[in-house]
C-alpha cells in the first residue's frame, strides 16, 4: 500500500478512536460531578467517585487523578495518604516519557489522546501541598524538602526554554513558606535568607507579574529574625525600609500561622484562529494572521513532492487553543479577630494569575505545534481528496471533529492564598475567622497554643461566584 494511504487509513483509524473517548466536551464538562463533589466539601464523596474510576491509575489522565487524590485526601485530613498519592503524581512528572504512539495520534487527531503532562505551575503545587501534609504532620525537615524543590523545580522547567520565554520563574510564596518552616524549626539563620529571597523576589517579580507586593508580615518577620541571630546591618537597613521596627516578644508567647486558601482556581477552555497560507520558501510554508500580528514557519522540505504540494495548496487553516476561564470566589478579604486584635490575610499567591501568566508564556509553542499538526492533517485530508473524493470528503468530516485543544488541568487548586502569623500567648485560644466580598461568612477556630512554638493551620475557602 503507498505510504499516503497507509497515512490515510491512519488518520481514519485514530481519528474515530480519539472520538470514542475525547468526544466534544471539556475535560471540566467530563468531570463536573467530581468536581462538584470537591465545590460542595463532599470530600468523602469526591474520594469514592476518583475511587471508582477503573483507568485512574492507568490512563491517560492517571497524573490529574494521583493529584485530584492528593488534593481530596488533604482536605479530609489524611495528610499520609494525601503524601502517598501526590508522591506518585510527583514520580509521574520526573519520569514523564513522550509516547511516539500518542504522539503521531495527536498529530493526526488532538492532543487530548496523549497522557497529560501538567503545566508547570501545577508541578509547583504538588510540592506545596505536599509541604503543608508534612506540616500539619509536624515534619519540618520533611517540609523543607518539599519547599527547595519548588524552586528547583521552577528552575529545570526554565532551563529548556528560550531565556525569558517565561516570566513565573521563581515563587515568592515558597520562599516565604521556607522562612516560615525554618523559623519555626528554630533555624533563624536560614530562615533569614528565605524570607529575604521571598521579600526579593515579590518586589522584582510577582509586583510587576501579579501585582502582589511583599505581604506586611513577610516584612514583619523578616525584621525579627534579622534582630534575633544580631545581623544588625540588616535590620536597620529594613527598618528604614520598611518604615518598622521589631519589638522582642514575651517568653510564654507562641504564633498561629494561619493560611487561608480561597475559592478555585481556573478551568481551561478553548478558542480558534484562523491563519493564512503566506507561501513557500525554501522548504517553509508559513501561516500568519495579520490581526494578532502573528506568524509561524512549518517545515515540509523534507516530506516527498507530492506532500509538499498538498502543504503549499493549503489556503488557511483553523487552529483550536486552549485558554483558561476564571472562577471568581465569592469572598475577596478575610481577617481573623482573637483578644480584642484583628489580623488582615494577606494575598500571597495567586494562582489564578500564574495559570493564565504560565498559559501565556507557553502559546507561542503551543501555537507552532497546532498550526504543524493541524496543516498535517488538512494536507492529507488534500491527498485523499486527489484519491477518492469520498474518502476526502470522510477526512474533512473526520479533521472537523477531531480539531480540539486540550481542556485537561488540575481544577482542584484554589484561587489564591493567604496568611497572617498572629502571637499568642500558650494556652487556649479561640480565633475567629470572618471573610468578606459577594456577601459575610464568619467561622470559629480553637486552638492549644504552645510556648515557643508555630501552629501551622490551613483552611480552603470553597465558595464561588460561578
Amino acid at each position: 500500500m503507498p505510504i499516503k494511504k497507509i497515512k490515510l487509513a491512519l488518520l481514519i483509524v485514530t481519528a474515530f478512536i480519539s472520538l470514542t473517548f475525547v468526544g466534544c466536551a471539556t475535560y471540566y464538562q467530563k468531570n463536573y460531578q467530581l468536581q462538584s463533589y470537591i465545590t460542595d466539601g463532599d470530600f468523602n464523596s469526591a474520594d469514592k467517585l476518583l475511587n471508582k474510576d477503573k483507568k485512574g491509575e492507568t490512563g491517560i489522565n492517571r497524573v490529574l487523578h494521583y493529584m485530584n487524590k492528593g488534593m481530596v485526601n488533604f482536605m479530609m485530613g489524611q495528610y499520609e495518604v494525601s503524601n502517598t498519592y501526590l508522591e506518585k503524581a510527583d514520580l509521574y512528572n520526573e519520569d514523564y516519557k513522550k509516547s511516539f504512539g500518542s504522539e503521531a495520534l495527536s498529530l493526526l487527531s488532538n492532543p487530548m489522546v496523549k497522557p497529560y503532562k501538567p503545566e508547570d505551575f501545577e508541578t509547583v503545587m504538588v510540592h506545596y501541598y505536599k509541604s503543608l501534609n508534612y506540616l500539619m504532620l509536624e515534619k519540618y525537615e520533611d517540609a523543607l524538602v518539599e519547599c527547595r524543590r519548588v524552586n528547583i523545580q521552577l528552575q529545570q522547567l526554565n532551563d529548556k526554554y528560550k531565556k525569558n520565554t517565561n516570566k513565573y520563574a521563581n515563587d515568592a510564596f515558597a520562599h516565604n513558606l521556607m522562612g516560615m518552616i525554618y523559623d519555626a524549626s528554630g533555624d533563624k539563620n536560614n530562615a533569614f535568607i528565605a524570607y529575604r529571597n521571598a521579600y526579593d523576589t515579590y518586589e522584582n517579580d510577582y509586583k510587576k507579574l501579579f501585582n502582589i507586593s511583599a505581604p506586611e508580615q513577610l516584612k514583619k518577620d523578616l525584621l525579627r529574625v534579622a534582630y534575633q541571630v544580631g545581623f544588625m546591618q540588616e535590620y536597620n537597613f529594613y527598618k528604614d525600609k520598611f518604615s518598622l521596627e521589631y519589638t522582642p516578644k514575651n517568653d510564654d508567647e507562641g504564633s498561629l500561622v494561619f493560611l487561608w486558601m480561597n475559592g478555585f482556581g481556573p478551568v481551561k477552555s478553548e478558542w480558534s484562529i484562523n491563519f493564512t497560507n503566506t507561501g513557500f520558501n525554501n522548504g517553509w510554508v508559513t501561516f500568519a494572521n495579520e490581526n494578532y500580528g502573528l506568524n509561524f514557519p512549518v517545515y515540509v522540505g523534507n516530506r516527498k513532492r507530492e506532500e509538499q504540494g498538498a502543504f503549499m495548496n493549503l489556503s488557511f487553516v483553523r487552529v483550536a487553543f486552549p485558554k483558561y476561564v476564571e472562577r471568581k470566589p465569592k469572598f475577596s478579604q478575610a481577617r481573623l479577630r482573637t483578644n480584642n486584635q484583628q489580623y488582615q490575610l494577606e494575598l500571597s499567591e495567586d494562582i489564578n494569575a500564574i495559570a493564565f501568566q504560565s498559559l501565556k508564556d507557553r502559546m507561542a509553542r503551543e501555537m507552532a505545534n497546532s498550526i504543524a499538526r493541524l496543516a498535517t492533517k488538512k494536507a492529507l485530508e488534500s491527498l485523499a481528496n486527489k484519491e477518492n473524493k469520498n474518502l476526502g470528503s470522510i477526512v474533512s468530516i473526520v479533521n472537523a471533529l477531531t480539531e480540539k485543544a486540550d481542556t485537561r488541568n488540575w481544577q482542584s487548586l484554589p484561587y489564591a492564598i493567604h496568611y497572617t502569623r498572629i502571637p499568642l500567648q500558650a494556652g487556649n485560644h479561640q480565633v475567629h475567622l470572618q471573610v468578606n466580598g459577594s456577601g459575610q461568612s464568619h467561622e470559629t477556630f480553637y486552638f492549644d497554643i504552645k510556648k515557643n512554638k508555630t501552629t501551622f493551620f490551613t483552611y480552603h475557602q470553597l465558595e464561588t461566584i460561578q
